[in-house]
């Protein structure tokens, strides 16, 4: 299964750990329960590891941020030249990853939170979701698509462009529902197929898509 190789090691199997029950905390109680002694008492570990590990509530607030987002994965093969059953295979796994967190508990209440936050003086979280979340995804998944640009199999001018594209066509505004309320897809594979066809009719070249054919 494809992967992010340096995401999936950002943190050791402990630290993952704790960031699973800050995060089950955060989702449980908010943000008020998210507090040092409660995440040390919860995870079973000092609070001194915690500093040690993340820093103050703002380093703790990215790491858990960044623990999400690797949640989505990528191929990291920027020197591979990928094959359309690759690629596709590739794209799949993301858009699938993507519904799954965006529609998940965790990234819900994330969301939420700094949407509340976000008219408070000093309220930095909505600035980490976008610096350790979004933006990493985003980066990542580019690199898959500039891949298959490399490799011949997709063909577009601006790199941003054709991953909007890709991501507007996996999301559409399903998020902004299931932050409303409404349940997500009942089917995130079918979604996340649907999609990446979709982008390569747009964004193939005539061999893949005569190979698609």
């Amino acid at each position: 299964m494809p992967v992010d190789t340096a995401a999936s090691t950002k943190f050791s199997p402990r630290q993952s750990a704790v960031l699973g029950e800050a995060l089950r905390l955060l989702v449980e109680g908010g943000d008020k329960a998210l507090t040092t002694s409660g995440l040390a008492r919860a995870a079973n570990c000092s609070k001194e590891s915690l500093y040690k590990w993340f820093g103050d509530r703002d380093g703790l607030l990215a790491a858990m941020i960044s623990f999400q987002q690797s949640k989505v994965r990528t191929a990291d093969r920027s020197g591979e030249r990928l094959t359309l059953e690759t690629l596709r295979e590739h794209l799949d796994v993301f858009a699938r990853d993507l519904l799954e967190v965006l529609a998940g508990d965790v990234s819900l209440a994330l969301n939420r939170l700094a949407i509340g936050q976000s008219s408070r003086d000093g309220s930095k979280l909505g600035k980490l979701l976008l610096e350790h979340g979004r933006r990493e995804i985003d980066r990542r998944a580019r690199a898959l698509i500039e891949t298959g640009k490399r490799s011949g199999l997709l063909r577009f001018d601006d790199a941003d462009d054709a991953y909007h594209t890709l991501y507007g066509l996996v999301v559409s505004d399903l998020h902004v529902r299931m932050l409303l309320g409404e349940q997500g897809p009942k089917d995130n594979t079918r979604q996340a197929r649907k999609a990446v066809d979709a982008f390569l009719i747009l964004h193939g070249t005539q061999k893949g898509s005569q190979e698609t054919a």
